[in-house]
């Protein structure tokens, strides 16, 4: 559940932005952002996450670049950006080998797992199956950028069948690796 709130700021950079339009937006997804990170702050129980963190200067970032330079950006390439962002942010944290699931895993299992080896190895496996839905996003969006004449449920069938793949593959796979122990 705790993953899934992660994704909160994106939910709402999506209702807001159909809603008032991109640059409201874009802050109202940084506030959001910004919330999750604080609560991690202030609560002696929880740590920062990479992905909230990373939420918020992706979100922040975003929404300051489209102020300060005027930008204007169609839906389809702020979308780019963000799914970028969150591409780059998911394999930043597998690269500095902190694999963004690792932490809310530890939230929910017993700490004499979290340096199983192959506890570690499954959140490695499931961050990167994340990173392969967000890359599967990234390339939808560069083809509804440039594919002009696709029809905009393409794009969006591309990003819902990512994230499924992604959730579902999120909930399946550690259940598998109970099976097999």
């Amino acid at each position: 559940m705790e993953t899934l709130l992660a994704f909160a700021p994106f939910i709402v950079y999506v209702v807001i932005e159909r809603i008032a339009g991109i640059m409201p937006g874009l802050i109202s997804a940084a506030i959001v952002a910004v919330a999750l990170l604080l609560r991690d702050i202030i609560s002696p129980n929880r740590t920062v996450k990479i992905l909230d963190l990373g939420t918020a200067i992706l979100f922040g970032g975003l929404a300051a670049y489209a102020r300060f330079t005027a930008a204007t950006w169609s839906i389809v390439a702020v979308r780019l950006r963000v799914d970028a962002g969150l591409l780059l942010i998911v394999l930043a944290s597998i690269i500095v080998r902190r694999p963004f699931t690792l932490q809310y895993a530890r939230e929910s299992v017993p700490r004499e797992f979290w340096d199983s080896s192959e506890f570690v190895r499954a959140n490695y496996v499931i961050t990167a199956a994340w990173a392969g839905a967000f890359a599967v996003m990234v390339a939808a969006d560069l083809v509804m950028l440039y594919v002009t004449t696709l029809p905009r449920w393409v794009g969006i069938a591309a990003t819902v069948a990512a994230l499924y793949g992604a959730f579902s593959f999120t909930d399946w796979y550690p259940k598998r690796k109970k099976e097999k122990v």
